[in-house]
């Protein structure tokens, strides 16, 4: 097992933006030798219903070669997480355009996993239609309903977004998302108890489960949006990567395979893991994207 940081620690490393009326927290690396060298920016964007410490192994490493931000978005993480609020993927692609001009950070390449990646396919969306200020230089996915279609949610989710959702929100616990989690990992990559029990803290951070209904929206948004999604993606010159954990019943290989067939050009892999590859196969993961980064810095 590899080290990881505490909650504490993700805790006082963060710095926070004030976007509109909410607090994100969001972290930079911006170690010397990729300053002087002036290295390219990469951006990491998170799924539901975690933050942006899933990417801690992959943190550490490409903080040697590149310049790294990250941010938990609305709603997770360490975040505000504001009760009765219509949260959207729309949302979220402002937020982090107004955060990356704060920074000044007028181009990147984006790496991204599950709710991560339909709020990257906004953000390319965007760019393609010519009305971002963002340049994308490169995108790649992780795991994640690309295509609304081939999304298979979890009975969990299902019920999250339902008129029960408050109440089964209320109910999850430190059992409840182990075991959700032990669904979605690899047969031979099942999460460590460490790792579950920091996310479920930062889930629980700012009362944070009576908002995962609300959050849950963006499974209706992939149905509105998908086909300018995918006309976007199909008619980008912006190198596109899959990296996709096949025993995923969430959006494992029948996901790649879609992937395959509407963007035969782009890279793709097929790895021996579950939803998050970020988490299971941290340094195949590392050491495939750093390999798609490097063609097109």
């Amino acid at each position: 097992m590899h080290d990881f940081p505490t909650l504490a620690q993700y805790q006082s490393s963060a710095s926070y933006a004030q976007i509109a009326e909410y607090q994100i927290a969001y972290w930079t690396a911006q170690d010397k030798e990729a300053v002087a060298n002036d290295a390219p920016w990469i951006l990491l964007i998170h799924g539901f219903p975690s933050a942006a410490w899933d990417w801690h192994y992959q943190w550490q490493i490409l903080r040697q070669q590149y310049r790294l931000v990250c941010l938990d978005l609305l709603g997770l993480g360490l975040s505000d997480k504001p009760h009765k609020h219509d949260y959207s993927l729309l949302e979220q692609a402002d937020i982090i355009e107004k955060l990356m001009a704060y920074l000044d950070i007028g181009q990147c390449h984006i790496l991204a996993h599950d709710y991560g990646d339909s709020v990257a396919q906004e953000l390319l969306a965007r760019q393609h239609e010519k009305r971002m200020g963002l340049n994308v230089k490169s995108l790649c996915y992780l795991n994640g309903g690309l295509f609304a279609d081939h999304h298979r949610p979890l009975l969990t989710q299902k019920l999250l977004k339902s008129p029960l959702g408050p109440l089964v929100a209320k109910c999850m616990s430190l059992r409840s998302l182990h075991n959700s989690f032990a669904k979605i990992f690899g047969p031979r990559s099942q999460p460590e108890a460490a790792h579950v029990a920091i996310l479920c803290e930062l889930l629980e951070w700012k009362q944070g489960k009576r908002v995962l209904p609300s959050l849950l929206g963006y499974m209706d948004e992939r149905k509105v949006h998908g086909a300018r999604w995918i006309t976007a993606m199909q008619r980008t010159p912006v190198a596109q990567c899959f990296m996709n954990g096949i025993h995923d019943p969430i959006s494992g290989q029948h996901m790649l395979r879609q992937f395959e067939k509407l963007l035969p050009s782009a890279q793709t892999h097929g790895l021996d893991v579950g939803h998050y590859p970020q988490l299971e196969a941290p340094q195949q993961v590392t050491e495939l994207y750093q390999a798609f980064v490097a063609l097109h810095r």
